[in-house]
């Protein structure tokens, strides 16, 4: 369930808050997301919520005012569950989102519209200033898992990563493409 707070907004920006809210809790919509009419879980394509207990090891993820995360790359195997602790190492707010590279573009003009919202999903942290957070994921599908940080500016700044995840006997390194920049990424703040 995603949470997000109201504190500053405008009506007009509440109601269209509540109104995405109920589309995309509702089972078409769930559909529709997925990209068919069946109904599935668009989740699938990135993975799923891992159990701490079974993470094979635990990857640090340093997010700077840059806009850089440090490592931006990560490797990884087909079912293997991580712990990633996602340290927020500049003076204001960052987030790692994992998703597609069209969920993120999606998230971040949503995040773009209300800059203020929060949310919680155990996809994605959003970390304070000299804060640690933490996701738990389990990279089901082999392929590539792309993340962002999502706060205003900063996916356009080129705050973007990749994780990528070998399936099989193949190894990641060979199946996978440097993360894609945004329009703008030479931008800095």
């Amino acid at each position: 369930m995603t949470h997000f707070s109201v504190r500053g907004c405008t009506p007009t920006a509440i109601k269209l808050a509540l109104a995405m809210w109920i589309f995309t809790t509702t089972p078409m919509s769930t559909a529709w997301a997925a990209g068919e009419h069946g109904g599935g879980h668009a989740e699938s394509l990135i993975g799923q919520p891992g159990v701490a207990a079974q993470a094979s090891r635990t990857v640090d993820v340093d997010m700077t005012d840059a806009m850089r995360f440090h490592p931006a790359r990560l490797d990884v195997r087909q079912g293997e569950t991580l712990r990633l602790r996602v340290r927020n190492a500049g003076q204001i707010k960052h987030e790692l989102v994992l998703g597609t590279q069209a969920e993120l573009k999606a998230h971040y003009e949503q995040m773009k519209r209300f800059p203020g919202m929060e949310h919680e999903d155990p996809s994605m942290v959003s970390v304070a200033p000299g804060q640690i957070g933490e996701i738990v994921w389990k990279f089901t599908e082999a392929g590539t898992v792309d993340f962002a940080c999502l706060q205003p500016g900063h996916f356009e700044a080129g705050m973007v990563g990749q994780v990528a995840v070998a399936g099989g006997a193949g190894d990641a390194r060979k199946n996978s493409t440097p993360p894609a920049r945004p329009a703008g990424a030479a931008h800095r703040h």
